[in-house]
């Protein structure tokens, strides 16, 4: 009888967990505001060469305004309840004064040394609002990916590389985490949500820790950058991308500011 009853167990405890993981139905009334989202923590410092080290600090410049669009969330309520004004798209973020947020900057040729460790923080993607925070970020390969609902409804987080391996997870509970991580450099990651079509968040996955994402005042900086001659890209998810040639002394900062034009 002990035998037969610790047979049953060994085999119900895993069909139990298995339901726990892939439990449906999001639900929930809608609420005012929706938990705050968690910080994206950046890639920590290199350890300076020998050579010593500089930095790179512009602006990015973009004259057609902020001609951001409001996004419809009528299809889910709760999605709706959960904005007093109306949520934007992100596609293209300007503060009003001619410069642009959520551009990638990043080291693209010139690199010698590494490698670099990944960090020990991970960076997170947060399911907050309905959308995606942030909207745009760089991580290193290897380093770990925190997956986050903070909303009462049904999300799912699909990643769609060319050159990592895709996935797609689903997340039908407020609070649920998951981990990821991704093994190969890649530029750019697009993650989309495909019960929401309007949730878009893109990442950068490189093997150094060289890379900024513009603020909200287009300003953005590379620092601890070891002494050489590089070659910048900078990558706006409507707008394009743009390169640029820039030497980095030792102990000095080089300017790099581009200047982005509305598609033709």
């Amino acid at each position: 009888m002990r035998k037969n009853t610790a047979w049953m167990l060994a085999l119900l405890l895993p069909l139990a967990a298995l339901g726990i993981a892939c439990g449906g139905g999001g639900g929930g009334a809608p609420t005012a505001e929706a938990p705050a989202p968690a910080p994206a923590p950046s890639a920590s410092a290199p350890a300076a060469p020998a050579g010593g080290t500089g930095s790179v600090k512009g602006l990015i410049s973009y004259a057609n305004g902020d001609p951001d669009t409001a996004i419809k969330m009528d299809a889910d309520p709760v999605c709706a309840g959960l904005h007093k004004e109306a949520a934007m798209t992100e596609k293209i973020v300007g503060d009003g004064a001619g410069h642009l947020a959520n551009v990638f900057i990043y080291v693209k040729s010139g690199l010698s040394g590494g490698p670099w460790p990944a960090p020990a923080t991970a960076a997170t993607i947060d399911q907050h609002g309905c959308q995606y925070h942030p909207h745009v970020q760089g991580v290193m390969v290897g380093q770990k990916i925190e997956i986050v609902n903070s909303d009462a409804t049904l999300h799912n987080i699909h990643a769609h590389p060319t050159v990592n391996a895709e996935f797609n997870q689903g997340q039908p509970f407020q609070g649920m985490k998951m981990e990821h991580t991704f093994d190969k450099p890649e530029v750019m990651i697009p993650f989309r949500c495909d019960v929401h079509p309007w949730m878009a968040s893109y990442m950068a996955v490189l093997d150094n820790p060289f890379f900024a994402v513009s603020k909200a005042d287009g300003s953005y900086e590379i620092p601890n950058l070891p002494a050489g001659t590089y070659t910048l890209e900078a990558w706006h998810e409507e707008l394009g991308t743009q390169t640029m040639q820039v030497t980095v002394a030792a102990g000095g900062a080089a300017d790099a500011n581009f200047d982005f034009k509305p598609k033709a």
